[in-house]
C-alpha cells in the first residue's frame, strides 16, 4: 500500500494531473494499493484573492479564520476533490473522493500550535487526534482508489482544517504503508537550502528530528509527515518533486527525492 500526498503546482499544470493520474492507475495495475491525499494550496490562495480575502502562514500552517475555514472546504472538498477524482477515473481507474470528516476518518482536536517555544493560535486548523481508516481499507479491499481531502473535524463535529502533508503522514501510519510519499515543488530535502548540491539521498528519522528547527518553513510540515508516518506504522517515507514526468514510478523506485527511514 502506498499514501500518495499530492499537491504543489503539479496539481495546476494540465498535462501533470493527466500524468500523475495515469501513474496512480498503472501503480494499481501493478499489484499496488494507491492511496490519494490531496492538497490545494494554489487553488486555495487563488480563491481567497478573487475573493479580496488575506491569508497567513506560521511555520508553513495557513492561519484559519472562519470565513476562511469556509473557502477552504469549498476548494478541496468541491472544486479539488472532484478533479482528481475524475482525473483517475479518466485515466481509467476507479477513484472514490472523501473527505477527513467522512466515516470519522480524522478527528482532529483545535488547540494552540507551540512554535520556537511559543503558543500561537492558527485559529481553526486541527491537530489530528485520531485515525479510523476503516473506510479506506473497505475501499481497497473493494478495488477503489480512495482520494482524500484533508479538511477533518473535532468530536462535535466542527469541521478544522488540516494540512495535507500531516493528514498523509497520519494516514500512511494507520494503514500501516509500505510507503509514505510526498510530491511537492522541490527534489527532495535540502541540508542547506537553496543549494542543490546539498540534496539528501536518504535520512534517518534520528537526523531528520534534529534538522527540523532549522528547516525552511514550508518543509518543516513535511519532515514532521514523515517522521509521524515512520513512527504510527508506515515503513518509509520519501519526498520528492512532482512536476517531473514520471514522479511516481521513478519515487517508488528509489531513484529520485529524499528517503527517510526508520
Amino acid at each position: 500500500m502506498i499514501v500518495i500526498k499530492y499537491g504543489g503546482h503539479a496539481m495546476t499544470d494540465a498535462s501533470l494531473q493527466s500524468e500523475f493520474a495515469n501513474e496512480v492507475v498503472s501503480l494499481q495495475r501493478s499489484g499496488k494499493q494507491p492511496v490519494v491525499v490531496h492538497g490545494g494550496g494554489p487553488q486555495i490562495d487563488a480563491a481567497l484573492e478573487k475573493l479580496g480575502i488575506q491569508s497567513e502562514f506560521i511555520s508553513g500552517l495557513r492561519v484559519t479564520t472562519p470565513e476562511i475555514m469556509d473557502v477552504v472546504q469549498q476548494v478541496l472538498c468541491g472544486e479539488v476533490l472532484r478533479s482528481v477524482v475524475s482525473s483517475i477515473n479518466k485515466a481509467g481507474g476507479k477513484a472514490v473522493g472523501i473527505t477527513g470528516r467522512d466515516s470519522n476518518l480524522i478527528t482532529a482536536i483545535h488547540k494552540p500550535k507551540v512554535i520556537n517555544g511559543a503558543s500561537v493560535d492558527l485559529g481553526l486548523v486541527g491537530e489530528i487526534d485520531y485515525v479510523d481508516a476503516s473506510v479506506v481499507t473497505t475501499l481497497l479491499a473493494d478495488g477503489y482508489i480512495p482520494v482524500i481531502a484533508p479538511v477533518s473535524q473535532d468530536k462535535n463535529g466542527e469541521p478544522l482544517n488540516v494540512n495535507a502533508d500531516i493528514a498523509a503522514g497520519a494516514i500512511a501510519g494507520a494503514l500501516k504503508a509500505e510507503l509514505a510519499l510526498f510530491l511537492t515543488d522541490v527534489s527532495g530535502l535540502y541540508r542547506s537550502w537553496p543549494d542543490e548540491s546539498s540534496l539528501i539521498n536518504e535520512i534517518s528519522v534520528t537526523e531528520a528530528r534534529k534538522l527540523l528547527p532549522v528547516l525552511n518553513a514550508g518543509m518543516i510540515p513535511k519532515i514532521t509527515a514523515c517522521l509521524n508516518a515512520i513512527d504510527s506504522g508506515a515503513s518509509y517515507a520519501r519526498i520528492s518533486d512532482g512536476r517531473i514526468s514520471g514522479a511516481i514510478t521513478n519515487a517508488v523506485a528509489g531513484t529520485v527525492g529524499t528517503l527517510v527511514y526508520s
